[in-house]
């Protein structure tokens, strides 16, 4: 159990978030959710005791242990990967050093016998002896390999890091558990055990994160940060996100009677209650959401940009067509004999366990980069915006933000360039910066922009949440939905393929599967998943 109690932080002359009072109680997840810079990593620092609050205090349960997912990939360069693990559980490790340190001593005491039982009782109390097998288990159900499990961190992959790191902050189930952006760099099957995992968690989690399914699959409440204050509402992000939006429609609609917007509330959250049924913390999640004051519920101020793409032309009967296209990076198959027709109404996910096939897959049928063999077809009416995965080609030049949008436009005029930044959230003197100096969400926001003008009937997207924000995110995966032309797209967010695409190719060394069905029924579906493991 956390407890806050008067919580105020301010840097400088500017004030995050004052008079918080709040309680984190065991059994529940909360998701930390605000705009960028609202402060939500902030918020766990305090809690973790890496950042001094101005004002008040945060308490923990008696004897509680706290757990918080690392970010320094390289504290641990020189442990093991499975020790790396268990220093997670600082006290049990401990334990274990000096256990180890006596029983290597030559000269073994009376005292030393004494106290080495001790430690044995404390080791044993801390389920010690299961330790390194939870450990491996953990490490095992992140993707890490048991042949990497002794291997040194310095000589494993960044991304293994990220997971190896994961698995330290779950070990040994702490009480109180800060995870921020957990599910970065994890590839979909990873999250889905995540989602799992903490899903049937006992006791408390605090979770930031980007990926909205994660967060409606494992959290019971949203924290929100917004105006100065730290809010806590029952229900996931789907239920605050509709909500918002809701409460923003009823202010909008000024005539409308407070008895009106009342039923409306209180008839929004019965259905929301309702759906809530399939999630694994139904019966308390239900009559959290029944209990709920509808007064408290109001607009955000969070700014959505307006992405909106506009075919400038209807898609063909010929769209594209690919044939017999494989390829091979540094000895290493990832596609082989791919071959499929894009059809109109089309929206494809593309999938592999091998992230660098669907990348060469897009780049491929973008002209970006050449098959070892096969071919494909473009038909005569298509136009296809891509927005790739790395973009930071497009960004090595001195142009301000405007300029650089203006290469990709037949109207240069400030005026109307200026319309696009605004839409993307560039106002003022903003459209002057250089795009060298551009954070990874503001250059993916040039790049929709730029995408935007095209007028383009086929949107090709390598991971398109790729550093955007969660209201970005929303804004995207909303016009993908109402898009009347065709998308074939590599994601690692859940919430977009499943709403978005209506096909699944999947990219095997072997071969392909090829299905006209919704992700959550791909995968869930046993055959496929029998089918895949002959064929990886």
């Amino acid at each position: 159990m956390i407890t806050v109690s008067d919580l105020e932080i301010q840097f400088g002359k500017r004030t995050l978030f004052r008079d918080v009072n709040l309680k984190f109680t065991p059994g529940n997840c909360y998701g930390v959710i605000g705009a960028n810079g609202a402060g939500k990593s902030t918020f766990l620092r305090i809690l973790s005791g890496d950042l001094d609050p101005t004002r008040g205090s945060v308490m923990f349960g008696p004897g509680e242990r706290l757990s918080v997912l690392k970010q320094d990939h390289f504290a641990y360069d020189e442990s093991t990967v499975l020790d790396t693990v268990l220093q997670g559980h600082s006290a049990l490790w401990k334990v274990m050093q000096e256990k180890n340190a006596i029983y290597m001593k030559e000269d073994f005491s009376d005292a030393d016998g004494i106290r080495a039982a001790e430690l044995e009782e404390q080791f044993a109390a801390m389920d010690g002896w299961n330790a390194e097998s939870d450990a491996a288990n953990l490490l095992s159900g992140l993707g890490i390999k048991e042949n990497l499990h002794y291997s040194l961190m310095k000589d494993i992959s960044g991304k293994q890091k990220v997971r190896v790191l994961l698995a330290q902050a779950l070990f040994g189930k702490p009480d109180n558990l800060l995870l921020d952006e957990p599910t970065n760099d994890l590839d979909l099957e990873t999250v889905m055990w995540l989602e799992n995992y903490l899903a049937n968690y006992e006791n408390t989690v605090l979770v930031v994160s980007h990926d909205r399914h994660f967060l409606d699959a494992v959290c019971t409440h949203s924290v929100d940060i917004d105006f100065g204050k730290i809010q806590m509402f029952a229900g996931n992000y789907s239920f605050w996100y509709e909500s918002s939006q809701l409460a923003l429609r009823q202010a909008q609609a000024k005539n409308k009677k407070a008895e009106e917007k009342r039923k409306e509330l209180q008839e929004f959250i019965s259905r929301f209650s309702a759906n809530v049924a399939k999630s694994k913390q139904t019966t308390s999640r239900k009559k959290m959401l029944e209990k709920l004051n509808v007064e408290e519920i109001l607009p955000s101020t969070r700014k959505y940009p307006g992405i909106i793409f506009t075919p400038e032309r209807e898609v063909g009967d010929r769209i594209l067509d690919v044939r017999n296209l494989s390829k091979t990076v540094e000895g290493q198959v990832l596609f082989k004999d791919v071959e499929f027709t894009v059809e109109k109404g089309d929206k494809i996910a593309f999938l592999s366990r091998d992230p660098r096939a669907m990348t060469a897959l897009l780049e491929i049928i973008t002209g970006n980069d050449k098959p070892d063999s096969g071919s494909f077809t473009w038909g005569v009416t298509i136009t296809n915006a891509y927005l790739p995965l790395d973009n930071s080609a497009y960004f090595q030049t001195d142009m301000t933000l405007v300029e650089w949008l203006g290469q990709y436009s037949a109207d240069t005029s400030e005026t109307f360039l200026r319309g696009f930044l605004g839409k993307m959230l560039f106002s003022g003197e903003d459209i002057y910066k250089r795009v060298k100096v551009l954070s990874g969400g503001e250059k993916m926001r040039c790049m929709i922009a730029k995408m935007m003008l095209t007028n383009a009937n086929v949107l090709v997207l390598d991971s398109p949440a790729n550093h955007l924000d969660l209201e970005s995110i929303q804004a995207f995966n909303n016009t993908l939905v109402a898009f009347k032309g065709v998308v074939l797209m590599n994601s690692h967010d859940h919430e977009i393929i499943q709403t978005v695409c209506n096909r699944i190719i999947e990219l095997t060394p072997t071969g392909m599967i090829d299905k006209r069905m919704e992700f959550d029924d791909y995968i869930t579906n046993e055959k496929i998943k029998e089918q895949l493991n002959q064929m990886y």
